[in-house]
């Protein structure tokens, strides 16, 4: 018997939905769940996806991805190539591991909530696809980094970071919950397919390869471009819900990729911005992370919105003054509080790599510079109790990073400050406007309390630092130190008089 042309059959095959008259729509459907909103029922047989997919070629397709992924691995784990890695680099991957590996599940959660909520037949069939593909990254990314736990426990907290206190694992949390676990169907794929993963970790995946890649780590460059063809295909679930949402509801959809949008930016300035600019060697760095920025997301994804009649974010000046602060804060930061993560950070500030930041952000020098001076001072002097902290920064109550590092020392135009919000009582505290208005949109969802409220409330002990590094789960063997030992200080150091030089001893 002859087999049926695939376009023959597909989209009946896809278009899996039928009449129920045995349970009342809004019992399968619930309102909470699927979010339909301002947008009629019927209006969702209109979803189509760009991508069209069958299981059996999504079978092959994978099988074949599969076996590239762990061919190579094989081919390594007889080389010693992780020996010869940069230290910057590992801290690289360590950051990603363990931001990411179980982020990955939670969209697995994602996916199949709307795998079985979603108002379209086609749209769950995706959705399906989706959550094999989530489950199948954070397989990758757990195997890979647990063949490293031998030689290095940092590796360990690819699966143990979102299982602990670390304040890194509480501002994901707090970011991935609002956008994956707390949204009906129609929020989740406008905030993650759309925003989060066209936006940002397509082409954060991109850059990610080539640095890796550049850097001589061919098994996380390989793993990492096999997740991104991944995330293409099933990030096009939120194309097709936009159109439909923009015909009914275009303020809730340009509401929700503005907050989504803000929150993946202040993120990815954590995530990527000193991986890209202070960690991989500088003879590796293809683009600075504002260059990044500025060609794949700024130009790109505000097209992308604008096709679909979206406009600009109200806080966009805000964002591009963030791109030459942000994580230039947030690098100083993790790094000063390194014995906080579970990595080495890299300061990255030699005298060339200062010149190649000088280069590309014209007033670091005048913001950072005096900073990393002291500190280098301190290191040279033996003093490193000078470059240690004594207690924790206060903290952004949405987006829970410290607040001053959505500005910098000496910004005129956004000055470190905090912008507070007093409700029912409480007094709130935000590293920045959107954050604050973000906040007060959605506070009715919002439930996680910074490490500081934590603390004034007496549930850590004892309340010093020795007390919040236990509470957030590290041990000494994790807690990071600089990843070079600090080495890279010596060239700034002060050479020793010689004798018999004008004011020295004389024969």
């Amino acid at each position: 018997m002859a087999r049926m042309k695939r376009e023959e059959w597909y989209n009946i095959a896809r278009d899996v939905d039928w009449t129920r008259s045995y349970v009342d729509e809004e019992a399968v459907f619930p309102e909470w769940l699927s979010g339909s909103g301002k947008v009629p029922r019927e209006a969702w047989r209109s979803w189509d996806e760009p991508y069209k997919c069958a299981y059996s070629d999504y079978v092959a397709t994978q099988r074949e991805k599969e076996g590239s992924v762990y061919a190579v691995k094989a081919a390594l784990q007889r080389s010693n190539i992780f020996e010869s890695l940069d230290e910057g680099w590992k801290s690289t991957a360590k950051v990603h591991f363990g931001a990411v590996s179980l982020i990955e599940y939670l969209a697995v959660l994602a996916e199949q909530r709307m795998g079985r909520f979603g108002l379209s037949p086609a749209w769950r069939n995706m959705a399906v696809f989706g959550a094999l593909d989530e489950i199948r990254h954070t397989q990758m990314d757990l195997y890979l980094a647990h063949e490293f736990i031998a030689k290095d426990p940092q590796f360990d907290w690819a699966l143990k970071n979102y299982h602990t206190n670390c304040w890194c694992a509480i501002v994901g949390r707090a970011t991935f919950d609002g956008m994956m676990m707390n949204p009906n169907v129609v929020d989740i794929a406008i905030q993650l397919p759309f925003t989060f993963e066209t936006g940002f970790t397509n082409l954060q995946f991109v850059a990610l390869a080539a640095d890796a890649l550049d850097s001589g780590d061919v098994n996380f460059a390989n793993m990492i471009s096999s997740t991104q063809t991944d995330e293409a295909r099933h990030a096009q679930q939120g194309g097709p819900t936009l159109e439909i949402l923009m015909q009914h509801d275009p303020k809730r959809a340009q509401w929700m990729i503005d907050k989504t949008f803000w929150a993946s930016a202040r993120l990815f300035s954590l995530l990527t911005g000193p991986g890209m600019d202070y960690y991989t060697p500088l003879e590796h760095r293809r683009q600075s992370y504002k260059e990044f920025m500025e060609e794949w997301i700024v130009a790109e994804f505000l097209r992308l919105i604008e096709d679909y009649g979206l406009k600009k974010p109200w806080y966009w000046q805000e964002f591009l003054a963030g791109l030459e602060t942000w994580h230039h804060s947030l690098h100083l930061g993790v790094w000063f509080w390194r014995q906080t993560v579970w990595m080495n950070p890299q300061g990255g500030v030699s005298k060339a790599e200062r010149a190649w930041l000088q280069k590309k952000y014209p007033h670091w020098e005048e913001q950072w510079g005096p900073i990393w001076d002291t500190l280098i001072q301190n290191i040279n002097a033996g003093n490193m109790e000078g470059t240690l902290p004594e207690t924790l920064p206060w903290l952004c109550n949405l987006c829970h990073l410290p607040i001053g590092t959505a500005a910098s020392p000496n910004n005129l135009r956004y000055p470190v400050r905090s912008y507070p919000l007093t409700h029912n009582g409480y007094t709130y505290h935000f590293c920045s406007r959107p954050c604050r208005q973000i906040w007060w949109e959605d506070k009715d969802m919002l439930h996680q309390k910074t490490i500081i409220e934590h603390l004034l409330a007496g549930e850590i002990q004892p309340p010093d630092v020795g007390g919040i590094l236990a509470w957030m789960g590290l041990t000494p063997e994790i807690m990071g130190g600089d990843a070079y030992k600090y080495k890279w200080a010596e060239e700034y150091r002060e050479p020793a008089p010689v004798a018999g030089a004008e004011g020295g001893s004389h024969a």
